[in-house]
């Protein structure tokens, strides 16, 4: 099923294309007219994009409460986590680190013609670190779930699995309850994921639709030099993940295929989050793990974002012919390093916190109508970086636990549901599936 399921959501990519651009040309205009056309597609993505979204909270509480009530021992979550934060600061240092050298070594805004039209992206809304912390403990979960609020999610079900092991035996039938409801969701992200290549054909189609190939054109340069950096951050990454991991660091490319290009045809990591689940416990993660680890590295854990934001932010200084020393820039780095922990939830993340650094430095904002008519294909590969930065990470903090487990086969049928033992102490879950 997985095979023929990249096949098919490939297969979308390109006649997605295709069909975008007959209908830019005006070949299918007697059909209906160009509005009705990009409607249709965008319905197509947007359905797609609310069933996941439908699954991402349920989910995520399901898979935290279940896996911290097993693991029987809160030390182990602390270290856990500790080491998480520890590899998200360094992943992201070296992700911002990277582009700011990419950038100033391509050059990218040197003679960009500044006659693009002017364009929103919406409020400017200011990072404000305390207000983040603030909001990262919820007052309502059901508040919480209902926005998909990975962070407070997270919150309380760290509150409510390490509650569960305090009460024992009381809270067995809760357990039980979470894990059923953790299961039920990878069975109907199944069913979803069936629908996966009409909605890539869908999102891609209406941004050629609207647009043209011209597009790309245009900006051919700016966008070859940022997935070149792209891909010289995905071989750092599995670099170090081979330090770890030895030769599995590039097995695992095999096991989150899908999930990378679901995440890079939609430009959506939730869209990848459901199916990343399933195919790190394929490859041998235990659920307890990346209960933990793949929520907060959606918040904390944005490498190809991240990434992006240094290498548009000089990009835009360049492009109006302001120089910034190396003193500017490394402050632009931690400036970065720090507003972009604020992001989580945030519609567009990335294009927010740059306009925000461009503001304090005094650059610029209107910059940001350079990049924002390619934003879709610039998103669409920092997305699928910020999937598979999430996936080293959790494979190498398990492997580092002593947990990973050998590897199912990624292309056998529909997996099966997670086969649980009845030892609920410090061996915690035992997943033979996914992550």
């Amino acid at each position: 099923m997985t095979e023929h399921l990249t096949k098919a959501i490939m297969a979308g990519m390109v006649l997605g294309i295709f069909v975008g651009y007959l209908v830019n040309q005006g070949v299918l205009a007697g059909v209906m007219e160009t509005e009705h056309w990009t409607r249709s597609f965008q319905m197509l993505s947007t359905i797609f994009l609310n069933l996941i979204k439908m699954l991402v909270a349920p989910l995520v509480l399901a898979t935290i409460i279940s896996g911290l009530a097993h693991m029987g021992d809160s030390a182990a979550v602390g270290r856990i986590g500790f080491r998480a934060i520890v590899w998200f600061i360094l992943a992201s240092f070296i992700s911002i680190s990277l582009g700011l050298v990419m950038v100033n070594f391509f050059q990218p805004g040197v003679g960009v013609d500044l006659t693009a039209k002017a364009q929103t992206i919406g409020e400017v809304k200011k990072l404000d670190l305390f207000e983040f912390i603030e909001h990262v403990f919820p007052k309502n979960i059901i508040a919480a779930m209902g926005e998909n609020n990975v962070l407070q999610i997270l919150v309380f079900a760290l509150f409510a699995g390490i509650g569960l092991t305090a009460i024992g035996e009381k809270g067995a039938p809760l357990v039980r309850g979470a894990e059923a409801l953790g299961d039920l969701m990878l069975q109907v992200t199944g069913y979803v994921m069936r629908f996966a290549p009409f909605a890539v054909f869908g999102a891609l189609a209406k941004v050629v639709a609207e647009n043209g190939l011209g597009i790309l054109g245009t900006y051919a340069q700016l966008l070859l030099e940022f997935y070149l950096s792209l891909g010289l951050l995905w071989s750092l990454l599995l670099g170090i993940g081979f330090l770890f991991l030895g030769a599995r660091a590039f097995t695992l490319v095999r096991y989150v295929r899908e999930p990378v290009m679901i995440a890079f045809s939609t430009a959506s990591s939730e869209a990848a989050m459901p199916k990343l689940f399933e195919q790190l416990d394929r490859f041998g993660v235990p659920r307890r793990i990346s209960g933990l680890m793949i929520p907060l590295g959606y918040s904390f854990n944005l490498d190809g974002s991240m990434m992006y934001a240094s290498f548009a932010t000089i990009f835009i200084a360049q492009a109006y012919g302001i120089h910034l020393d190396w003193g500017t820039q490394i402050l632009i780095l931690l400036t970065l390093m720090v507003s972009s922990k604020g992001i989580a939830a945030v519609p567009r993340a990335s294009l927010v916190v740059i306009a925000a650094t461009l503001a304090m430095f005094d650059l610029p904002v209107e910059g940001i109508a350079l990049v924002l008519a390619i934003d879709q294909f610039l998103d669409m590969g920092r997305t699928a970086t910020n999937v598979l930065g999430n996936a080293v990470a959790t494979s190498v903090i398990t492997k580092w636990e002593g947990m990973l487990q050998v590897p199912l086969d990624p292309d056998q049928g529909e997996p099966e549901a997670p086969t649980q033992t009845p030892d609920h102490g410090k061996k915690g879950l035992h997943l033979d599936g996914e992550q």
